[in-house]
């Protein structure tokens, strides 16, 4: 069995220094990686970020994760990223990663992704170029983590996990403001997903939604934003890893 925590929007600033690293610390007991799925921060700036990387600097499992938007909101993703890496995490965005923990081989695809709705509530490539880019960033996003997955699925991985911050379902949305539906995620994550095949898919971003859903293709979707999952994570088990009655 392999054991996946995860949580996201845990909004890091200086003032919330060391509030996650004592159960950060039980990771080992009870998870063998940890996902980080966006908005680590609370405007994106390196300060806050070097809150973040103490909280997971030098745990005993492997720590993933994607940025969210509050992560870009100072404009500086790429200082955020560099401070994150620094402190040993993997972090993601169109890309791929096995982490080796426990004796199993786990991958993690992952992209922030971003907005536009589902299916016959969507926004299309149509009219104002500021109208088509939207819908493109999307669709960029959702190909580079589609290629990601396939990627994975040539590396021999027990399992296989999407991590984004955008929803791919509406599923896990349910509690939010209907309105703002088209601005918490797209189905395009989710045929990213169902075409380039994933054993869980794990998001953040609607802090007032629901924890449980599931893309059409039948994989499991979940909403790890911490004011959803009330916690400073969240442990999920999927079948795999090595067999326990080999090498005894």
């Amino acid at each position: 069995m392999i054991r996946v925590a995860a949580v996201g929007d845990i909004h890091m600033a200086p003032e919330s220094q060391g509030t996650l690293r004592p159960s950060f610390d039980t990771l080992p007991e009870c998870a063998d990686v940890l996902l980080l799925a966006g908005d680590l921060t609370r405007h994106g700036t390196p300060e806050e970020a070097a809150v973040v990387a103490r909280e997971i600097e030098g745990l005993a499992v492997p720590v993933v994760a994607v940025l969210g938007n509050h992560d870009h909101h100072d404009e500086r993703p790429e200082e955020v990223t560099a401070i994150l890496r620094d402190a040993g995490a993997h972090v993601l965005e169109g890309e791929a990663v096995v982490v080796t923990a426990g004796g199993a081989r786990i991958g993690v695809a992952g992209t922030k992704g971003f907005g536009g709705g589902f299916v016959g509530r969507c926004a299309g490539e149509f009219g104002e170029p500021l109208m088509k880019e939207f819908v493109r960033y999307t669709r960029r996003s959702a190909d580079a983590l589609h290629g990601a997955l396939k990627d994975l699925g040539g590396r021999d991985c027990d399992v296989r996990i999407a991590l984004t911050h955008f929803a791919p379902v509406p599923d896990t949305l349910a509690g939010e403001p209907l309105e703002i539906y088209p601005f918490l995620g797209s189905y395009l994550l989710a045929e990213a997903i169902d075409t380039g095949g994933a054993d869980l898919a794990v998001h953040g971003h609607a802090h007032a939604g629901t924890e449980h859903g599931m893309t059409s293709g039948g994989v499991r979707v979940r909403n790890v934003a911490q004011p959803v999952i009330g916690q400073a994570f969240h442990v999920y088990h999927l079948p795999g890893g090595p067999d326990p009655r080999q090498g005894a």
